[in-house]
């Protein structure tokens, strides 16, 4: 498996100093900037409880993280009370079910089809992020594809208060 692809993307804790646009680096030939904006699909109930996919994304900051490494993109901080590693065999298959609670979802083995209740139907595989909220409605039905067990980290959002 490929946890490190987890790390980077949960790594995100204390950002000490942000800076704008390029930045030379010490022993770095180069200038280094920060990276494109990662896609995120969201997936979402409406107000008559219909399910729906969204396309969305986060951006990146340059920040001296780790000085006297070189700097790094980061994002901002996403409050989540911990994380949890769900696994499914190939063939899974869960029919119409709302998310037990809004949380981001990061693939990192297997393919997971997931069809909300508009009729449109995705594909996502290692590396992708889905922010799951279809916390009420009919939800969405969801299966493992492929021949490769589906390995997917879940990180609950933190409900401001």
């Amino acid at each position: 498996m490929k946890i490190s692809l987890v790390i980077l993307y949960i790594a995100t804790a204390v950002v000490l100093s942000v800076k704008s646009g390029p930045v030379r680096s010490q022993g770095q030939s180069s200038d280094i900037t920060a990276a494109d904006p990662m896609p995120i699909t969201r997936i979402y109930s409406d107000s008559t409880g219909n399910s729906h996919f969204s396309d969305s994304s986060v951006r990146f900051e340059l920040v001296d993280y780790a000085p006297p490494a070189p700097p790094i993109s980061v994002t901002d901080v996403f409050g989540s009370t911990g994380w949890m590693v769900i696994s499914s065999p190939v063939g899974w298959y869960g029919d119409w079910h709302p998310v037990p609670r809004r949380q981001y979802m990061i693939c990192l083995a297997g393919s997971l089809e997931v069809e909300v209740s508009d009729g449109e139907t995705r594909r996502f595989g290692p590396g992708s992020v889905l922010l799951v909220e279809d916390t009420l409605g009919i939800g969405h039905r969801s299966k493992v594809i492929g021949s490769e067990r589906g390995y997917m980290v879940a990180l609950p959002i933190v409900e401001e208060q």
